[in-house]
């Protein structure tokens, strides 16, 4: 599930500057710690959030399975 969610990730901020997923030039790790978005998704109690920055967007997700780039929903993480 980890290892999706990043994808996910990745695939909402290139969706968000109408790109594909493989023309980004970032690379996530040097913006969040990757334990921490792990430790997060095995949290299945409560309602959380974690928000980043980018050089150009703020990205956050959510419990709910919502991830928004700059206040826009773009993707939801666990789905096809």
């Amino acid at each position: 599930m980890y290892n999706d969610l990043i994808s996910d990730v990745i695939k909402a901020i290139a969706h968000s500057k109408d790109m594909e997923p493989d023309e980004l030039d970032i690379v996530l790790q040097d913006h969040i710690d990757p334990d921490a978005l792990e430790t997060l998704v095995k949290h299945d109690k409560g309602t959380w959030s974690l928000q980043f920055a980018l050089p150009e967007q703020t990205v956050m997700v959510e419990s709910n399975g919502q991830i928004l780039v700059n206040g826009q929903f773009e993707q939801r993480w666990g789905s096809d």
